[in-house]
């Protein structure tokens, strides 16, 4: 005798495969993607070499990731971006071993870099603003890790023993509150760059202060400890370096002040030296006219002096 149809039964079994579909999507919603992007045409041309990899042209290459982070966004997924560097997944592999002509290792290691590496949220930027953007957040996080590791070899004082590197920290991030301070209510925009055997460390901060003395200023981001650790580092080596503040604020000129780091010292300039510089080409030397409505002011007080200064 042939089974009996039960519909109910069959109705019950799709329904179930429905919900189980729903919440798989829903899981999917929930799990966060990372994209390797190779940004360089330099970059791109080095992975070619491996068969595996199949784009011939990178213009073609980057419309397809922008095509693929808008798909991943469509569909509610959280995705961010990072730079896909060929020299370090070919160590990866080689730690590893891997074969690195593969889209399984490719996957693999861009998975990693969501640990070790400067991600950007993607917003929905088309790819021609997203590229500049993560470069800019690559070399931000680069320099944050020099500088940290340059803080780290420091040592400790022969004569207190104390960490040199946790004290240029420690008066570094008082620095950047007397500078705020000092500033005034405004948008404030500041510039530390300092120069060392490896590189040129340039960190750069924007915050707003509020005319409310008890409001602490609003910084964005990271920017935050991105700066006070490139300024904790110049104090520490106790080698040159300079720090721009310009202040924005209501009907008033732009206000420019200027230091300079001399032998662990953040030493405030002469409003004649933030004048010279401002209105000097770097690469030439050459004179620069001033900004209309800008004023070239002298920096103020703004590090205390350690116990061994």
């Amino acid at each position: 005798m042939p089974p009996k149809n039960d519909t109910g039964s069959h109705r019950a079994t799709r329904t179930a495969r429905t919900a189980g579909a729903r919440r798989r999507r829903t899981l999917r919603r929930e799990a966060p993607s990372t994209v390797g992007l190779l940004a360089d045409p330099g970059d791109f041309a080095a992975m070619r070499r491996y068969r595996s990899f199949t784009f011939d042209d990178h213009q073609d290459y980057l419309r397809h990731v922008e095509d693929l982070l808008r798909s991943l966004t469509a569909q509610g997924i959280h995705t961010s971006v990072a730079l896909f560097d060929p020299e370090e997944y070919a160590e990866y592999c080689a730690d590893h071993g891997l074969d690195p002509d593969t889209a399984e290792t490719r996957s693999r290691f861009t998975a990693e870099l969501a640990g070790s590496s400067a991600l950007l949220p993607y917003r929905g930027q088309p790819i021609d603003e997203l590229v500049p953007l993560l470069v800019d957040e690559a070399v931000r996080q680069a320099t944050w890790e020099y500088a940290t590791t340059l803080l780290a070899g420091v040592g400790s004082c022969a004569d207190c023993g104390e960490d040199i590197g946790n004290a240029s920290f420690e008066r570094a991030a008082d620095a950047l509150k007397r500078l705020l301070a000092g500033a005034g209510p405004g948008h404030h925009h500041l510039v530390c760059s300092v120069p060392t055997e490896a590189e040129q460390l340039v960190a750069v901060l924007h915050a707003d202060v509020a005319d409310e003395p008890d409001t602490p200023p609003r910084v964005e981001g990271r920017e935050g400890l991105d700066f006070v650790t490139v300024l904790a580092a110049g104090l520490a080596l106790g080698g040159p370096g300079g720090l721009v503040l310009r202040s924005t604020g209501a009907d008033r000129p732009d206000r420019v002040h200027g230091w300079h780091l001399d032998r662990g010292r953040l030493a405030p300039l002469s409003a004649a030296a933030v004048f010279n510089a401002y209105c000097t080409d770097a690469d030439t030397g050459e004179p620069v006219a001033p900004e209309p409505g800008v004023e070239y002011c002298p920096g103020f007080e703004a590090d205390v002096p350690g116990p061994h200064d």
